[in-house]
Parts: C-alpha cells; sequence; structure tokens
C-alpha cells in the first residue's frame, strides 16, 4: 500500500470542530464578497446600497420604514401626566384601598403598601385636541400634538426594578443577554444605508438630577445574535465616534489602503476558520471609514433653518441634550437609519416629585412634540414610527411625607403605565385600553409589553413569531412565547 502522504494524514486526523469550521467559509465568503465590493478591494465599482436581511422578511407590506423610540428611563408617572381619574383626586391622603393591591409586588422602598396614602395628580389636567385625550398641563407641546398621537393607557410589565423592566422593554427577558429591539429588526431586515449604522442609541440625562439611571450596554446589544447587528452609541461630547478622526499626517487615502490590506488579511482567516464574527470585523472596519465623512456632515447643523431649531428648544445646539438627540434622530431618519434609540435618564422620582420631575418635562416635552411635528411636516411620519415610553409607572400612593410637599414622591409601578406612538401606520388620535378608576391596575384593554412588541414587529412588517434565531438547542424570539399584535390601534 502507498504511503499516505501528510496530507492526507492531516485530512483524517481532522476533527469535527474543525471540519464545520472550514466547511462553514463558502457562505462567509459569499458574504464577504459584498463586502469587498463595496470597500474597493474586490472590485473598482461600488454598487447602491443594498438591503440586506433574512430571505423572505418582511414577510409583509410594511406600514413603517423605520423606528425612532424615546425611552424614558426612570418611569414616569402615568398618574400625573397621561391618566386622569378624578376619583384619586377626590381620594387625596385617604388610605389606598385594600382590595387595590392585595398580593401585589412592590419595589423594597415600598413593601407592603398597607396604609399608604392617595396621591392627587401635581397638577391639572385637560382634554386635548379633536380627540380629546387627557393631558396634563406639564406636558404643554405634547398636548398640542395629542390628535397625532396613539395613546396606550393600559400598557403593563413583569418587572418591578429598572434594569430588568428596561432590559423587558427592550429584549423581552429580564436578565441581560438576549437580543434587543434595535437588533431584531437589523438581523431581519437588513440596512438601507451604507454610511452609518443601521442601529444607532444616543443618551441625555437632565442637568443636575439626583436621580439619572446607569445606560448599560446591554440595552442595545445584540446577544446571541452576531455583533455586526448591535447598535451604535454615539457620544454625546466631543467626537460622536471615538477614533473616526484621523492622525496628524495620515491621509484619508493612507486610511483607505491600510484598511484594504487588513480585509485580506480577515478574509484569509475567514476562509480559513468561516467565523462570522470576522466577516463582522471586515464590515466594522469598511463602516468606520465611511463614517468618517458621513459623521461630521450629520453632526453639522449649520444646515437646519433657525425656526427648526427654536421648535426643538433651548438646548438643541448642545450635544448631548435630549433636544439635541431627537433632532439628530430626524437627520439619522432622513439618512435611512432604521432604528434609532434615545434613552433619556431621570425619571425616578422617589422623593422629587414637586421639583425634578417639573425639570424632566421640561426637558423632554418640547423636542419629544418637535420631532413628530417635523417628520410630518417632511412627510416623514407616514412611515417612520415614534414611541415615548418608560419601563413601567408610578404608583398612585404617595411616597414621603404628604405633609411635606418637597419630598413627595412616588415608587415603581408595573401594573399599569402609559406610552404613547406615533406614525407608522397608526391610528392617530386614539386612547386605548383603560386603568381602573385610581390608575391602579388595568381595567379594559390590557397591553403587555410583549404584545407592545409584537405591534411593532407587525408594523414593520415582521410576523413576531416567525423571526426567530436558534440558540443553545431552541428557537429564540424577541417576544418569547407570548405576544399579540394590537390590531385595533392599526390604521
Amino acid at each position: 500500500m502507498t504511503a499516505m502522504n501528510f496530507y492526507e494524514q492531516q485530512k483524517l486526523h481532522s476533527t469535527r470542530r474543525e471540519f464545520f469550521g472550514r466547511t462553514a467559509c463558502g457562505i462567509g465568503s459569499a458574504a464577504l464578497a459584498s463586502l469587498l465590493n463595496r470597500s474597493g478591494i474586490a472590485g473598482e465599482q461600488r454598487p447602491e446600497p443594498r438591503v440586506g436581511g433574512l430571505p423572505g422578511v418582511p414577510h409583509f407590506a410594511p406600514k413603517a420604514k423605520r423606528v425612532i423610540a424615546l425611552i424614558q428611563n426612570g418611569g414616569p408617572s402615568h398618574a400625573d401626566l397621561f391618566d386622569w381619574k378624578p376619583k384619586l383626586a377626590q381620594m387625596h391622603g385617604q388610605s389606598v384601598p385594600e382590595e387595590f393591591v392585595a398580593g401585589k409586588r412592590f419595589s423594597t422602598m415600598t413593601g407592603k403598601p398597607d396604609g399608604k396614602l392617595m396621591l392627587a395628580p401635581i397638577e391639572p389636567f385637560h382634554q386635548r385636541g379633536n380627540s380629546g385625550a387627557w393631558v396634563s398641563d406639564m406636558l404643554p407641546y405634547t398636548a398640542s400634538i395629542a390628535d397625532e398621537l396613539t395613546f396606550l393607557k393600559s400598557m403593563h410589565t413583569d418587572a418591578v426594578n429598572h434594569a430588568p423592566a428596561i432590559s423587558f422593554l427592550l429584549s423581552g427577558a429580564q436578565i441581560p443577554g438576549r437580543p434587543t429591539l434595535g437588533s431584531w429588526m437589523n438581523y431581519g431586515l437588513g440596512s438601507e444605508v451604507d454610511d452609518l449604522p443601521n442601529f444607532i442609541v444616543m443618551t441625555s440625562v437632565s442637568k443636575n438630577t439626583t436621580c439619572g439611571q446607569i445606560f448599560y450596554d446591554f440595552y442595545w446589544g445584540s446577544g446571541f445574535l452576531p455583533s455586526k447587528h448591535q447598535g451604535v452609541k454615539f457620544r454625546g461630547s466631543g467626537d460622536p465616534v471615538l477614533y473616526l478622526s484621523n492622525p496628524t499626517g495620515i491621509t484619508r487615502e493612507m486610511r483607505r489602503g491600510w484598511l484594504d490590506n487588513i480585509a485580506r488579511l480577515n478574509q484569509m482567516q475567514l476562509e480559513e476558520f468561516g467565523d462570522p464574527e470576522i466577516a463582522t470585523r471586515i464590515a466594522q472596519y469598511e463602516m468606520a471609514f465611511q463614517m468618517q465623512a458621513s459623521v461630521p456632515e450629520l453632526t453639522d447643523l449649520s444646515d437646519e433653518p433657525r425656526a427648526i431649531l427654536e421648535m426643538y428648544g433651548p438646548g438643541v445646539e448642545e450635544p448631548g441634550s435630549f433636544a439635541h438627540n431627537c433632532l439628530m434622530a430626524r437627520r439619522l431618519a432622513e439618512r435611512g437609519v432604521s432604528f434609532t434609540q434615545l434613552m433619556h435618564a431621570g425619571w425616578d422620582q422617589h422623593r422629587s416629585l414637586t421639583t425634578e420631575f417639573y425639570t424632566q418635562c421640561k426637558d423632554t416635552d418640547q423636542a419629544s412634540a418637535a420631532l413628530v411635528k417635523d417628520l410630518k411636516q417632511r412627510g416623514m411620519l407616514d412611515d417612520t414610527l415614534v414611541i415615548w415610553s418608560g419601563e413601567f409607572g408610578r404608583t398612585p400612593f404617595i411616597q414621603g411625607d404628604i405633609n411635606n410637599r418637597k419630598q413627595w414622591g412616588r415608587d415603581h409601578h408595573p401594573y399599569a403605565y402609559t406610552t404613547w406612538m406615533a406614525g407608522g401606520g397608526l391610528k392617530p388620535g386614539l386612547s386605548y385600553g383603560e386603568t381602573d378608576e385610581l390608575a391602579m391596575n388595568v381595567a379594559n384593554d390590557g397591553v403587555h409589553v410583549h404584545d407592545l412588541q409584537a405591534t411593532l414587529l407587525h408594523l414593520l412588517g415582521i410576523n413576531h413569531e416567525a423571526l426567530t434565531y436558534r440558540f443553545q438547542g431552541r428557537q429564540f424570539r424577541l417576544t418569547d412565547v407570548h405576544g399579540r399584535v394590537v390590531h385595533e390601534i392599526l390604521a
């Protein structure tokens, strides 16, 4: 028998892991080809931005092409902003009725709610617009666009503390590690923009607040999805993204040449191991190069009319403010970015309902309304879905001494709260669902967090039960094994 050569022996001794790793590179190489064409490595022509994503997605005609999520970290008080209850005002200072809180779990700051006193809304409510939606005087700008909004008055969630509740809202799980909504959208639908990330995050917090929340990276993480689908955070000071500027003496042409050479080396690794994260690395290097040109143009507000800047409010030209981020969200939407996630912290009014709560409203009200109006006047609201939501509400009963108004507060409340949305295939001027007479519990047409997620995906043309990813032996989805589309709010 002829002796085997070294190469044949190596094939026989190849491990199962190596076999699958090497055979997988065919798929990776195919995906890499389009990236190399765009970067100029495999060809001179750069094709138009492509629509990536999964075959067959969207599953049906979408109503919305993009999402702007205005996440209000800390839990805005629905009882003080949107959910007017005359009975709550009448019961101010009286003990909470036992039947409204029996068997319910509250945060450790409340413990047992027995004997807690009911707290009336701190400012008056009025019905707004033709729809007659109840909105507090705390939010005059939001009140002015009530006929453009769809209010969900019967939201409820499973989590009672901030980080688990925000994670639940954005990823469908209280424990960190699952893909977030923007990542699922990116994974399913792909991207139509070539020079900016398709999922961008910006954060802000009111100045001098004592109740800001931590912005954890898992709020925009891709979990077990390939890391190219995770959100890219834009900073609120200095360069929005670190290391975009070339060092002194380095030209754009030199950078182009280096990236092309690095891509060739990474391609060799991809063909050797078939690791999809190597393809992600190539794509991210190319994206960073494109962003060196696109981000400075994006953040230059000199082309914005003065009337538009004034509409967003006095902080709009201050990077890192909520107003600035709202204007940036509109500019990103114009440039084709599919998912922009704004997170504003400071709504955790345990002892500052009559002080810092006013600041929170002032810092977010005008800009939120301006974003909706700006999108509408540009003809973009019909296919842009705007959502304004906290992770939960606040207790209708007081936290603190009712005789000391400066220390009034409300604790976390997962059993009922209000979210509003606009555009993107919704019925405007609608208030859906309702709570009981004390704004304590959902009374009719409850909307669970998973229902909200299913509805958002539906508006994007995605069947929430069909968008899945296999991980650790099972198919995962954003809504886990729950969720129903709230068809009643759809136009």
